[in-house]
């Protein structure tokens, strides 16, 4: 194995902090400098994983969110020295999207709350591709056992380990893809390192319903479901992973027979905290 530097930014965040431990157990050199770090303009940092990034309190910190995304990513590129840089971005941009392709034509709405996360992140990515040493990786929403990921199914599991209840704020029949956090930590590297494509998508390329979902953990646990009156519907294409599977030969996790050992991770939790 060619060892290799690495440099993380965002290493204290939930896939940063998972990254890190990965590669250092992998043999690599990881750099994992906070924020405002002088030296990090000056030394050479490797291949740049860029993890920085704000999810569900976008609506709340919309100007963290431009910074995060979008100005600390243009200091970095156009200051910084390093051999290359992966930008992670999200197929939240394939929102009401015709297809989940990276070629796929996107529509973004200013006007639109929920737009601003897409926004930023496609600005991100405007800015990756025109740097030669810079790519991008679209990751679907990331699940990992013992994690505190911040996405749907994580709280909906928090809401049945609470209080055995889960209302849903979204239709039943939305579908979203999930992809298993080992197979990011164990791809991003190869991609920064060995990609040739400017842009990938990182998924399962499969996509499951809130339905399936709550069927499949109602065989763990009872609870009540609540579905919001003003609950809409998710309307995420299929997510293509052709490039990944071509270049890669990468077959996604399927995250389902997982979910025993996510529910027994949040009782733990729930033990310590109680």
């Amino acid at each position: 194995m060619v060892r290799e530097c690495f440099t993380v930014l965002g290493a204290t965040g939930f896939i940063g902090s998972h990254l890190h431990c990965y590669l250092e157990k992998q043999g690599h050199n990881v750099l994992t400098p906070p924020r405002n770090a002088p030296w990090i303009f000056t030394e050479p940092l490797g291949h740049i994983l860029y993890c920085i990034g704000l999810t569900a309190d976008f609506r709340n910190r919309p100007f963290d969110t431009i910074n995060a995304h979008v100005c600390y990513l243009a200091e970095i590129l156009s200051r910084s020295h390093f051999d290359s840089l992966l930008y992670l971005s999200s197929t939240r941009v394939y929102l009401n999207a015709a297809s989940g392709s990276e070629d796929e034509r996107l529509i973004v709405n200013p006007l639109e709350l929920d737009d601003l996360y897409n926004l930023s992140k496609l600005t991100g990515e405007a800015l990756c591709f025109r740097d030669p040493r810079a790519r991008v990786v679209r990751l679907s929403n990331v699940i990992g056992s013992g994690s505190q990921s911040p996405t749907a199914l994580q709280a909906i599991i928090s809401a049945i380990h609470t209080n055995r209840r889960v209302v849903l704020h979204t239709t039943l029949d939305s579908e979203k893809d999930y992809i298993w956090l080992d197979d990011v930590v164990k791809m991003l590297p190869v991609i920064a390192t060995n990609g040739r494509e400017k842009i990938y998508n990182l998924a399962s390329g499969v996509n499951l319903s809130y339905y399936a979902i709550l069927q499949a953990l109602r065989t763990l646990a009872e609870f009540t479901i609540e579905i919001s009156p003003k609950a809409q519907r998710l309307n995420f294409p299929q997510i293509s992973i052709t490039k990944m599977q071509r270049q890669f030969d990468f077959s996604a996790t399927d995250i389902l027979p997982f979910l025993p050992s996510l529910m027994i991770d949040k009782g733990k939790i729930n033990e310590k905290l109680a």
